[in-house]
């Protein structure tokens, strides 16, 4: 339910930003694209609090209560006249700006919501999973396996239903009846968490992955002065008790020093539980940060590739200015367009692992497979092919909108049909499908399972990420077109702006990232399919 409550509030907010609130274009994208980056990274701050200190029920109640809590501050805007700008007068071509309290209160609730998504998130998956594993009376492992799909099922219905029915009630019932919407919502998702509460298992909070990543870099730097020769055989690593990993590899040989043994006379020295984690770490904390090193530089594609995926305010406008109508009674809603993305995802899925590798197969006599790098690379290649028919459909549309006098009339509906949309929509959606599905399978392949909650979160952290370079290069492209008194690509009044050249910026910046792609997968050579062994329950057993 948050997650429809979420998919539903966020493709409309810029309408409700410019007209409400009277924002400009520019002013309600960097808003949007501040709240979209908070809502991807705070799941990482709570996978580590969680993880580190609070637990994971208590993470998910303290996420529910948040959202509830940004959800209802966020119907109090739209429903007390008092907490927004007036409305514009209709003789008076400027109108109020917001005052200070009405933008606090507005803030206050978008970030309310991106900290209880981050809570809700960062622990749904793993504590559903903790009802399976933790009883004694679980057999089956299939069950496993099936809630992990419907899982990801209930997720994409959850995006469908947020992105149609919610957005539909928004643009035919107004903001104050479909942010109550929403607001219900998350209020029977929360009501329903805390009334089966005593029939949870509840697991407790342990060490961090990522308090062992401070350690080694901690313990690297405090060993500096140690010298690690050519030849390390005569030189004693901590590992763990029973640990074949006894030895660090010579890859980033710096960070060695972390677990090099300075005096194997004291008893502490070989002891996990007695010595300093801050000065002496294990060769596999060493290993395991080396790890992460080694796939920042192709984790950075899919960083520069949300860049794209961060841009649903412009397509919301284009929709707003062309006809949406299926029959002469009903039409699209402008921010239901990302409907086709989600399907577009979920029908490449369906293709890829049902028809094409199969019938590549048979053609090809042999099993057909494309590797995690190649359909990443694929992935940033369609991303960059939607970015073209984006500026080309855009372009297209302004030109009608020019020869029918509408340069001056930003909400003026066009004689072009908004189903222009629906191939850059479904382009998005698939190299979404490919890029992401590939980043997480390439990161669970790569890195050691002790790693598998880092591994669940960079894809979202490169999507934050993704939205801040989007809004510093919205920024610029805004600071440097209306230089000279010229109207900027990204005006509020998508006729009278370039939004077609902005399109193809982000269409070269793409093709930059294919090119970057490319050389950091070759840097990055062979994947070796399996990381470290999973040995870590087995010593931790002993």
């Amino acid at each position: 339910m948050e997650k429809v409550a979420n998919f539903g509030l966020t493709p409309n907010m810029i309408m409700y930003l410019m007209k409400d609130y009277h924002m400009g274009m520019a002013s309600g994208s960097n808003i949007l694209f501040f709240w979209s980056a908070a809502t991807n990274f705070m799941p990482v701050l709570g996978a580590y609090l969680a993880d580190s200190f609070v637990g994971r029920f208590p993470m998910i109640g303290f996420g529910s209560i948040l959202s509830l809590v940004g959800m209802f501050l966020l119907w109090l805007t739209a429903t007390i006249p008092q907490a927004r700008p007036p409305p514009c007068a209709k003789s008076n071509t400027s109108c109020a700006a917001s005052t200070t309290l009405q933008l606090v209160l507005l803030y206050t609730s978008l970030g309310l919501m991106s900290t209880g998504a981050g809570g809700i998130r960062s622990s749904s998956l793993a504590f559903g999973k903790d009802q399976l594993t933790k009883r004694k009376n679980l057999k089956n492992i299939g069950v496993l396996e099936s809630y992990f799909g419907w899982y990801y099922a209930a997720a994409t219905v959850s995006a469908i239903l947020g992105l149609t029915c919610v957005v539909y009630i928004q643009e035919h019932m107004g903001w104050s009846v479909g942010f109550g919407v929403a607001a219900v919502l998350m209020f029977f998702s929360a009501l329903s968490f805390f009334l089966a509460s005593s029939l949870y298992v509840k697991s407790n909070a342990k060490s961090s992955l990522l308090t062992g990543f401070f350690q080694v870099i901690v313990a690297a730097y405090r060993n500096r002065h140690l010298e690690l020769l050519s030849e390390d055989t005569d030189v004693l690593y901590h590992h763990k008790k029973g640990s074949p990993l006894v030895f660090p590899s010579n890859k980033l040989r710096f960070l060695n020093k972390a677990c090099v043994i300075k005096d194997p006379q004291q008893p502490s020295a070989f002891d996990e539980k007695t010595s300093n984690s801050w000065s002496l770490c294990t060769t596999e904390q060493v290993e395991e940060l080396k790890a992460l090193l080694k796939v920042i530089p192709i984790w950075s594609t899919g960083m520069i590739m949300s860049i794209n995926i961060s841009q649903p305010t412009f397509s919301v406008l284009q929709a707003t200015s062309m006809d949406r109508h299926i029959t002469s009674s009903f039409e699209i809603p402008a921010g239901s367009f990302g409907f086709f993305t989600v399907v577009a995802v979920v029908l490449w899925i369906v293709l890829y692992d049902r028809v094409i590798l199969p019938l590549a197969s048979r053609i090809m006599g042999r099993p057909a497979h494309l590797t995690a790098i190649q359909r990443m690379g694929i992935g940033i290649f369609i991303s960059t092919l939607s970015m073209v028919v984006t500026a080309i459909v855009e372009s297209v549309r302004r030109g009608i909108a020019i020869n029918d006098g509408h340069l001056t009339e930003p909400y003026a509906v066009v004689r072009m049909s908004a189903m222009w949309l629906v191939p850059q929509f479904c382009l998005a959606g698939f190299s979404e499908a490919l890029n992401a599905v590939a980043q997480n399978e390439f990161y669970f392949s790569e890195f050691p399972t002790s790693m598998a909650s880092i591994a669940s979160t960079l894809n979202g952290l490169g999507m934050s990420g993704g939205s801040l370079l989007a809004s510093l290069v919205m920024n610029g492209v805004d600071h440097v077109t209306n230089t000279g008194g010229k109207e900027s690509w990204v005006t509020s009044n998508i006729n009278e702006g370039r939004y077609d050249y902005y399109y193809w910026v982000l269409g070269g910046l793409s093709m930059l990232n294919m090119v970057y792609f490319v050389l950091c997968s070759w840097g990055y050579g062979d994947c070796e399919g399996e990381g470290l062994k999973p040995l870590d329950e087995e010593i931790e057993d002993e």
